[in-house]
């Protein structure tokens, strides 16, 4: 307290009323491989509808991602999810064209210029052309006359003609991959170089985009001209910035098309409209927001980006004062040359996209879903990723649990041989209490595709632990014939026997088994701990995660205060309260805080430490039944037999 020089009333306030805060428990995280939307960034899907509108819809490479995120959403509305991509994808571009071919040997012998062969685009682009210049009989230079549009690659460049030989050139191409949520220039190999338009993000459902693009026409007959003209109120001009400032001829409209319908299935449906957009710079609304084409586009478009101003638009992106802005009419072009590289994601994409979700600080998830265990369908097995991402993510994070299923050649008709390939990769597998292991797959109805797929389980059995936290509390088992019921099950890829649910049990593998009038049930409640262990089961290792967290996170406001005996009875005031109220509630049995000099010695003081030593005695969950059913005579007493 400030030591007052005159006389005067001080008021002060002191807060005592700190407590242990509730944290979540049923947020999902995974990252997986989708057919569309951003890359390696961390995006939060709260239901089905969104997964598809966020990552498009499910196809042979995504479909084992899609549904595992899709069925953890069918138990619960937060999933962090990010996209994977591999460094062949790329994004659908109205450019990909070739912007450079350099001469590497002139050649000899030449009379006149050699015809210049540039190699075909892939299907759906444009060729590229150029021409050659002769100087003392060799190849000196290579003219770009048509740049061409879906390159790849830089393509072959060969000589043909001319009366010489041996001359030889190579091409460079702008290939635009990986572009994020934001508009951030994250480009590979450069930027535009012309074309005026990229798809928004990597992928081959790019190619099915079309931009066009029309501004002040030469009278309203041209303008009527235009295809799009009946999605507009009316022709371009000028705006009233633009007009104020003594310019003129800054309106445009731009509009995107699904051209092949591969977002909406219909072929020429109009995806979004932006009317009366400005070329200038500096333009603004009369509400005052910013109106500029390139600003608008690239902040509100779901489809594109821009990447370059049209050729014949010379002086747009000036500022306003003054310009007569340049005329270029109706510019349509179909975007091309994106490549959906899902199918061949490494296990290394993958993980560079799981990292997003490795920092507890930066996002905030409690259930980690390892999908099919490989970055994509035909991929290896994916006991890399299991191992990665149990010590970069859940022991790494230590808030958090890995669900992993069987891959899909341990129990997919693997008819007899179902229990002995998943014990045979549960044994190559490290022991934790921060995984969980099911024994099946299901299969379920894709009504995207109108197709049966087999899943893997750890999408539903994450899903149930979401539902345990709904209907009780995270510290109850997910198991069982309450609270263990799977959804959108047509069959499960076996039947495990009671003696092969013991061979599972045994190994740390939680069976899922279907029973008759009852449903599928997740019938097994252990993690993948080897030592007998109370945290060998899910209850008591999410019990724990819950205490350890919030009380972490109340602690934290004891740092830098003293550690004498007021500090630790307010930290133990906090933390007595909580744990009885988890204890009312069935997680625990009984507790004890510990934080006192026996503890907290002159030693640890000294050290700047502080320690409280928290014992939990956890609630356990019923995994055996035993009924014992006595017959006893007519005379006999009850007391005399019973226990």
């Amino acid at each position: 307290m400030a030591f007052q020089l005159s006389p005067g009333v001080l008021v002060t306030e002191k807060d005592l009323t700190t407590i242990v805060p509730a944290v979540a428990t049923s947020a999902g995280g995974m990252a997986g491989t989708f057919a569309w939307g951003p890359a390696e960034e961390v995006i939060l899907i709260d239901s089905e509808n969104k997964l598809k509108a966020t990552y498009h819809e499910p196809d042979a490479n995504t479909y084992e991602w899609w549904f595992t995120a899709a069925n953890f959403l069918q138990y619960g509305n937060n999933l962090q999810v990010v996209r994977a991509l591999a460094s062949t994808h790329t994004n659908a571009t109205a450019g990909n064209g070739v912007v450079s071919i350099t001469v590497t040997a002139g050649g000899t012998g030449y009379t006149s210029a050699p015809t210049v062969a540039i190699a075909a685009a892939p299907s759906g682009g444009t060729n590229a052309t150029a021409t050659a210049t002769v100087a003392s009989g060799a190849v000196t230079a290579i003219t770009i006359t048509n740049a061409g549009a879906g390159y790849t690659s830089a393509p072959a460049v060969t000589f043909s003609g001319g009366g010489g030989s041996n001359a030889a050139a190579t091409a460079a191409v702008t290939v635009l991959i990986k572009n994020r949520l934001d508009y951030d220039n994250n480009y590979s190999t450069g930027q535009g170089a012309g074309a005026e338009w990229t798809a928004k993000y990597a992928g081959a459902l790019g190619n099915s985009l079309k931009v066009s693009m029309c501004d002040e026409a030469a009278n309203q007959t041209a303008y009527d001209a235009w295809a799009y003209v009946a999605d507009f109120d009316g022709r371009p001009g000028d705006s009233t910035y633009v007009s104020n400032r003594g310019g003129s001829k800054d309106e445009v409209h731009v509009i995107v098309v699904d051209e092949d319908g591969l977002f909406t299935g219909t072929a020429g449906t109009v995806l979004e409209r932006f009317p009366y957009l400005s070329k200038a710079a500096d333009a603004r609304k009369d509400n005052g927001e910013g109106n500029y084409y390139v600003d608008v586009i690239n902040n509100q478009s779901k489809y594109i980006y821009w990447t370059d101003h049209t050729s014949s638009g010379t002086n747009w992106g000036t500022a306003a004062q003054g310009i007569t802005f340049a005329i270029s009419g109706v510019v349509t072009e179909s975007l091309t040359g994106g490549v959906d590289g899902n199918a061949v994601v490494t296990d290394g994409n993958w993980q560079t996209a799981a990292t997003k979700l490795k920092e507890p600080d930066e996002v905030d998830i409690q259930l980690f879903l390892l999908g099919p265990g490989r970055p994509h369908s035909g991929a290896s097995a994916g006991s890399t990723n299991w191992v990665w991402a149990l010590s970069n993510i859940a022991e790494y994070r230590k808030d958090c649990v890995v669900f992993v299923s069987p891959e899909y050649s341990d129990v997919v008709n693997q008819a007899g041989s179902e229990v002995t390939n998943a014990v045979a990769l549960r044994d190559t597998l490290t022991s934790s209490s921060y995984a969980v292991l099911d024994g099946n797959w299901k299969y379920q109805y894709d009504r995207y595709n109108d197709v049966f797929r087999w899943l893997p389980m750890n999408g539903d059995t994450a899903g149930l632990c979401v539902r345990t936290d709904t209907t009780t509390d995270p510290w109850f088992s997910p198991a069982g014939f309450n609270r263990g019921q799977v959804k959108n099950v047509i069959k499960m890829a076996y039947q495990p026997t009671k003696a092969q649910r013991d061979t599972l049990y045994k190994k740390g593998i939680n069976p899922v088994v279907t029973f008759a009038g009852e449903g599928t049930i997740l019938f097994g409640d252990k993690t993948m701990l080897a030592k007998p262990s109370a945290f060998d089961r899910i209850n008591v290792r999410r019990l724990f995660l819950v205490l350890e967290k919030s009380i972490a996170i109340a602690a934290k406001y004891s740092l830098f205060e003293f550690n004498d005996e007021f500090t630790r009875a307010q930290f133990k005031n906090m933390v007595d309260p909580f744990l009885r109220d988890v204890q009312s509630r069935r997680g625990i049995f009984d507790f004890k805080v510990v934080c006192d000099t026996s503890n907290n010695t002159p030693e640890v003081i000294d050290r700047n430490e502080f320690i409280a030593d928290i014992y939990v005695k956890p609630a356990r969950s019923i995994n055996y039944i035993f009924l014992n059913f006595i017959a006893t005579r007519t005379g006999v007493s009850f007391e005399e037999v019973g226990g």
